[in-house]
């Protein structure tokens, strides 16, 4: 019995020796459990990350996507196409409508915020020659088609009422079919016009007849048949202001009301005071009643500007030869040599059975610098196109474009003549088309 009871006793003892030498357990640290085999770790999905997930530097996937391009760029216009100054706004349409298809037939205007080519989409109203109704259609093209630009219409009454509107609205205004100077020093900054004002062509035509006419020969006593209108006033008084310092003589000086039918009184005067030359700007209505009553008169001036009226080619079909000899600023031609003309030309042809009309170059011109000024904005935030457009400094169909700070254009002043019913270039004479034909015979001589 005491042997059995001794080896228990030595086992005990050796049972606790080893216990004690063995390490004990940290306490406060719990075993951590193992994860399953195919499983990262913690740890190491922290520093095993898959090779194309993102950064942490960069955008997390929740955050709201870039902004999407537009389907197109929109552009609107409120062209008087009816009314008093159709005549002219036929000739402005195609030009917008024939510049935005090439565009766009290039696949549109790049912008570099979305890093594509966008194509223009041209919304177009008939104002019907109505300021109050042009305003009316261009604030609807701000409110529902939110326009990025704005393409003018023609004639100086209707751009004067629209161009308040986009300088209210912050939206850039491209325009052209208006020579009035005074609606530029108003402070507007968002309004463009690549088309001759006043001061120039209150100049011009005694710069361009004192060098293509000797002395002697030339007209020096002048008719002026103004308007009562702002513009009437302006270029009226630029003509009187500017005669004496190129050797003109005002001998007689007229007012009458847009829509006058009777102008006998004025003509009888005209020609009772020696007149020698007409300069005027009526309307296309007023100037053909204006040029019928001078032929029933029996006077014939060996000169006439006259500005607005005969841009149409309804001029000559009217007047026959009575519509010959007379001359416009009309701001191009088509026989002019820029970079794209001939193209242009080829599709009015194809369309209208005739070269561009006058007043298609420009309207064409005013599309090209939006374009360029939209690429080099990168953008379509209005005033970023308005601060490019500030500095277009290109070449156009109407030739090499840039602006004044009050938005003027500086630009070429082509005078255009009517000779055997067709539209001809006569100055400058680098550019011409045919010599300026004068002096003009009787009407009953022709």
């Amino acid at each position: 019995m005491r042997s059995k009871a001794t080896l228990v006793t030595v086992i005990e003892l050796l049972s606790v020796l080893v216990a004690s030498c063995a390490p004990a357990p940290t306490p406060t640290q719990a075993p951590a459990a193992q994860p399953p085999a195919t499983q990262p770790t913690a740890a190491q999905a922290a520093t095993q990350a898959p090779a194309t997930q993102a950064p942490p530097t960069e955008v997390p996937a929740t955050q709201a996507p870039a902004v999407q391009a537009p389907e197109a760029i929109e552009v609107g216009a409120s062209i008087p196409l009816t009314g008093k100054f159709g005549s002219l706004g036929t000739q402005v349409k195609p030009g917008y409508e024939y510049a935005v298809k090439a565009i766009n037939d290039a696949g549109g205007v790049y912008v570099k915020e979305f890093d594509k080519k966008i194509p223009l989409k041209l919304t177009v109203y008939d104002d019907e020659s109505d300021p109050t109704k042009a305003v009316s259609k261009l604030e609807n093209l701000f409110s529902d088609q939110q326009v990025v630009a704005y393409l003018g219409g023609a004639g100086s009454d209707m751009h004067a009422a629209t161009a308040a509107i986009a300088e209210k609205n912050k939206v850039p205004y491209c325009g052209i079919a208006f020579a009035l100077w005074k609606i530029h020093q108003q402070g507007y900054k968002y309004l463009f016009s690549p088309f001759v004002k006043s001061p120039a062509q209150g100049e011009d035509v005694y710069k361009y007849l004192n060098a293509q006419i000797p002395e002697g020969q030339r007209p020096t006593k002048v008719a002026v048949f103004a308007e009562k209108t702002d513009w009437g006033k302006e270029l009226g008084g630029l003509w009187k202001d500017n005669a004496p310092k190129y050797g003109y003589e005002i001998v007689d000086y007229e007012e009458y009301a847009p829509g006058t039918k009777d102008y006998s009184d004025m003509i009888t005067k005209a020609k009772a005071a020696g007149a020698e030359a007409l300069f005027g700007m009526p309307t296309q209505p007023d100037g053909v009643a204006m040029f019928k009553q001078m032929v029933e008169l029996g006077w014939a001036p060996k000169f006439s500007l006259i500005i607005r009226a005969p841009e149409n080619v309804k001029w000559g079909e009217t007047l026959g030869k009575n519509g010959d000899y007379v001359t416009i600023f009309p701001g191009w031609h088509n026989g002019e040599k820029f970079p794209g003309v001939d193209e242009l030309n080829a599709k009015y042809q194809a369309e209208f059975g005739r070269p561009a009309d006058l007043l298609t170059g420009p309207a064409y011109a005013c599309v090209q610098i939006l374009a360029n000024a939209i690429e080099k904005a990168g953008s379509l935030d209005r005033d970023k196109i308005r601060d490019a457009m500030a500095a277009t400094d290109m070449q156009t169909v109407i030739g090499p474009v840039t602006f004044n700070p009050d938005g003027t254009g500086n630009v070429m002043d082509p005078l255009i003549q009517w000779q055997d019913g067709k539209l001809q270039l006569v100055a400058p004479a680098e550019q011409a088309t045919a010599k300026l034909a004068y002096p003009a015979p009787p009407f009953d001589q022709r």
